[in-house]
């Protein structure tokens, strides 16, 4: 008789009933990979289980877990951590000292694992002003307690009866996780997921998984501690996908050539950044395999699925695939299937280049409330409409408001915020979680089109929704980030962040010479070539709507410094505070 699955810690059992893998997840360790099996897994998550029983730990106690990076250790912790009716409290690691303190007290957590050093050095500032007992660490640390030490303590399994018995008491609508939304303004919210949340958004996503179950590999990367990545594992975990753990970001290509994934989910930022070097490889090469190149691209920015272009574009396709898109997908492993994006608008040029190269990225949409996904592309059945984020999953009931809000309804959507009565009653009216996000219906497909609460009026009365203006100057090669500010001013204007690494060697190639960011993005060649950019993308747009003036920033936009919320989401009180001087200067007010 088959698991039916209504608990997340349902997942790796049903696993192992249908697949069993030997490697269901794999870390690099002293650079080599270590598998664990699916049944080891299981064994390791009921011995945490059980040292945590002995711990005294009760259903609803508060267990944190940091994490640097993805790794076994992880998934092994939250399923024994499930199994006991205590819920996981997943924390961003690259936050404040002040935010873990925060989170750490909000949702009275008693235990902690944390990965590394780093994240020990942080915890041990503020973990006297919080309610933890102790401290468990992934890495070997001197003078810290290790996991090792957790899992010695579950060893013996006198208590075994005890865990089965906790597990057999847990239902499908009670609290799994509290996951802190890395907001742009404020505190972090605890979002309360209940394990029918994610359970459901698992069984309907996987309906769009164009894979081999049990015979494919998923590279992880993108912090498991956001909602996202989290159900791509459990998803992973349903579906029999081996799960890779990558070292870093800054290792992903070399990692996706050793274990050939053929699925990866990533943030538009990183396909951009795949994507800018693939461009600045073709822009060094010479003679016919340059033209081949640019050749291919161009073909590529000219993508429609399910051969909408016809027969002609097809067969030179064809050619361009066998020619210059191989080269792309061997610097991915070769094996690329499906490349899933959320988080934030991708670029369609994006969208159509990769799809062109084979290795589609299906754009789907969704919320921390709502488990994530509310909707997604899929590559088969006319499923894929590009500039869109798909057609709404299976289960889920979506409605455009009068102010052409999204509205959501379904098994998906949160059980409130934690500690937050007043702000859950705002979010959810009559069923509907109210999103925040302005979208239209378009032949079945979801369509976003700006965010509510950062529309603005100019000093003239016009309305302003800076997400198109910025989703659109953001396909251009010379902009890494831009933010469209002007509320209450005469007109709008703009913040940009240029790409570094292309505008720098655009100035090579025009012979300017710098020898510092400021320097850059203060030459007169480089703001008058970014106009340009600006001016194309303002055509399409009303009068009272265009950007009248902008200007560079000298710097990076990070997480460490404050510009980005962990999941690369502009924080747009912050940055206009950073560059006061600079909204001022464009105001005339300098």
């Amino acid at each position: 008789m088959s698991i039916e699955i209504k608990r997340l810690f349902d997942f790796p059992y049903y696993q192992l009933e249908k697949y069993n893998l030997k490697n269901a997840l794999n870390t690099k360790h002293n650079g080599k990979w270590v598998s664990t099996s699916t049944e080891e897994y299981i064994s390791k998550a009921n011995t945490v289980s059980r040292a945590l029983l002995r711990l005294g730990v009760q259903p609803n106690d508060k267990i944190a877990v940091i994490s640097t990076n993805n790794r076994t250790e992880w998934n092994i912790c939250d399923i024994g951590i499930l199994q006991t009716g205590a819920q996981n409290v997943p924390i961003y690691p690259t936050i404040s000292k002040e935010d873990y303190e925060y989170i750490l007290n909000h949702s009275e957590a008693t235990y902690c694992f944390a990965s590394n050093k780093d994240i020990v050095a942080k915890l041990n500032q503020i973990k006297g002003n919080t309610k933890l007992k102790e401290v468990f660490t992934f890495d070997d640390i001197e003078g810290e307690k290790n996991w090792s030490e957790i899992l010695e303590l579950g060893k013996d399994e006198s208590n075994k009866q005890e865990v089965i018995d906790r597990k057999s008491v847990i239902t499908t609508n009670d609290l799994a996780t509290l996951i802190y939304t890395s907001g742009t303004t404020g505190k972090p919210k605890g979002v309360m997921l209940s394990h029918e949340n994610l359970v459901s958004n698992v069984l309907s996503s996987e309906k769009r998984v164009p894979l081999d179950y049990g015979n494919s590999r998923g590279l992880s990367f993108l912090p498991i501690c956001h909602v996202f990545e989290r159900m791509i594992l459990y998803l992973y975990q349903y579906c029999g996908v081996s799960i890779y753990f990558a070292e870093s970001i800054e290792k992903l290509t070399e990692n996706a050539q050793e274990i050939k994934p053929q699925v990866m989910t990533a943030v538009p930022r990183l396909y951009e950044k795949i994507y800018d070097k693939i461009y600045a490889k073709g822009i060094e090469l010479s003679g016919i395999k340059k033209n081949l190149f640019f050749w291919a691209l161009d073909l590529g920015l000219k993508y429609k699925p399910n051969g909408a272009n016809g027969w002609w574009y097809e067969t030179k396709l064809k050619f361009a695939r066998k020619l210059i898109f191989s080269k792309w997908q061997a610097a991915l492993g070769g094996e690329l299937k499906l490349m899933v994006s959320g988080s934030a608008a991708l670029q369609p040029r994006l969208t159509r280049v990769f799809a062109a190269a084979g290795m589609p990225v299906m754009e789907g949409y969704g919320l921390t409330e709502t488990s994530p996904v509310i909707s997604v592309n899929d590559s088969r059945n006319d499923g894929f409409k590009v500039g869109t984020v798909g057609k709404i999953i299976e289960g889920v009931e979506i409605k455009i408001s009068d102010n052409d809000e999204i509205l959501v309804k379904g098994p998906n959507v949160m059980l409130g915020y934690f500690k937050n009565p007043e702000k859950t009653s705002e979010a959810i009216k009559d069923g509907y979680f109210y999103t925040g996000d302005k979208g239209e219906v378009i032949d079945g497909f979801l369509k976003i089109t700006g965010r509510i609460k950062e529309m603005f009026k100019t000093s003239g009365g016009k309305y302003v929704v800076p997400n198109l203006l910025e989703d659109n100057l953001k396909q251009s090669r010379f902009i890494e980030q831009i933010m469209v500010v002007g509320e209450g001013e005469k007109m709008p204007t703009a913040f940009i962040q240029p790409n570094f690494s292309f505008v720098k060697e655009w100035a090579k190639r025009h012979n300017l010479r710098f020898n510092s960011l400021e320097e850059l993005t203060s030459n007169p060649k480089v703001k008058e070539r970014i106009q340009e950019e600006v001016d194309a993308c303002n055509t399409s747009f009303g009068k009272w709507e265009r950007i009248k003036r902008f200007e560079l920033t000298p710097e990076e936009w990070s997480i460490d410094n404050g510009h980005l919320t962990p999941t690369m989401k502009m924080k747009r009180k912050i940055i206009k505070e950073i560059y006061k001087d600079l909204y001022e200067k464009m105001y005339d007010r300098a």
